[in-house]
């Protein structure tokens, strides 16, 4: 079941904190860059952010979320979170067809990734994300950024 996630309530806000937590590590991981925002953003920071998160759950356990930005007819995938104990369900693809559903007017969609974080740019290369371009943020450390341009019926 998917559903918006109220981060005002401090039980989700930990939730979702915890959940960002782990999955952001094996990001850091396999990015070889363990300062990423997710991994050393506070609790109230979180809480703080203005994005619409969904979260994902199996049976009472919130195994995923997605947090978004839309401006006009713009939307920024700000976060893809899975419990690494969930990886390979297809939590995210569902998390990611969920926002396209209900954002139905949107005309691009922005994200960015490790660029050695090859399990995300797979997910949304194989859902009609088109690679943009690498940036060095850090030394050494590189961001791959994607965009989908929906066209809309005139």
């Amino acid at each position: 079941m998917i559903k918006e996630l109220d981060l005002n309530l401090m039980n989700t806000l930990k939730e979702v904190y915890d959940l960002q937590r782990a999955s952001y590590q094996i990001e850091a991981q396999l990015i070889n860059f363990f300062e990423i925002p997710p991994l050393t953003e506070a609790l109230e920071d979180l809480g703080a952010c203005d994005e619409t998160f969904l979260g994902y759950f199996e049976e009472e356990t919130l195994a995923g979320a997605i947090s978004y930005t839309v401006k006009e007819h713009e939307l920024t995938i700000c976060r893809m979170i899975v419990h690494p104990s969930h990886f390979r369900k297809g939590i995210a693809q569902k998390l990611l067809k969920k926002v396209e559903e209900q954002n139905q007017n949107i005309s691009v969609l922005y994200v960015s990734t490790g660029k050695e974080n090859l399990p995300a740019k797979n997910l949304y290369l194989k859902n009609g994300f088109q690679f943009v371009s690498d940036q060095e943020v850090v030394p050494g450390l590189y961001i791959s950024h994607l965009i989908k341009e929906k066209h809309q019926p005139k």
